[in-house]
């Protein structure tokens, strides 16, 4: 479970009662794109003839831009919920990946369950002894491809929930 019991209103979207305008939205949402597609081709190598993780990193994308409603976009994030379901490891991580960041759509702090799992697959892809550090290198990637406009605020909330997110966010 990534998602806190207690909510940060700077998470929320304006209309729903929060501070999160809809440009951080649209900001959260291609990051948590850009963190699932880093590590797509783990689950592409395992399962070619699958594009459900990729159509959810394609379907957020295109709701950031204006051009795929919330429903249908959350709709595909469960499909790349599904194709993670029978792999494990990386593969599965990273489907769980582009799955989370489909969600973004409709709750935004699904981004970290995108970061967070495709830090995982990362350190699945490698042997136990090099695990923590291929984790850290793709955290310290991801922190790199945050837009200015919401840096801080993913930061703060890496610190507030990395024990939810499996300490993922220790880099």
């Amino acid at each position: 479970m990534i998602l806190p019991t207690v909510r940060d209103p700077r998470l929320v979207t304006i209309r729903r009662g929060g501070t999160l305008t809809d440009e951080q939205h649209h900001l959260l949402a291609r990051w948590a794109a850009s963190c699932a597609e880093h590590v797509l081709p783990l689950f592409e190598d395992a399962a070619p003839a699958d594009s459900r993780p990729r159509a959810a990193i394609e379907g957020i994308r295109a709701w950031a831009c204006g051009e795929l409603p919330m429903m249908r976009t959350r709709a595909l994030g469960g499909h790349a919920m599904g194709a993670a379901r029978p792999l494990q490891g990386a593969p599965r991580y990273a489907a769980y990946a582009a799955g989370q960041a489909a969600a973004v759509a409709h709750v935004p702090e699904h981004d970290l369950g995108a970061a967070a799992y495709a830090i995982n697959a990362a350190r699945a892809s490698v042997s136990p002894p090099a695990a923590q550090q291929a984790g850290r290198r793709e955290c310290r990637w991801q922190r790199d491809q945050l837009p200015a406009e919401i840096r801080e605020l993913v930061l703060q909330d890496q610190a507030r929930r990395n024990e939810l997110c499996w300490s993922a966010f220790d880099c």
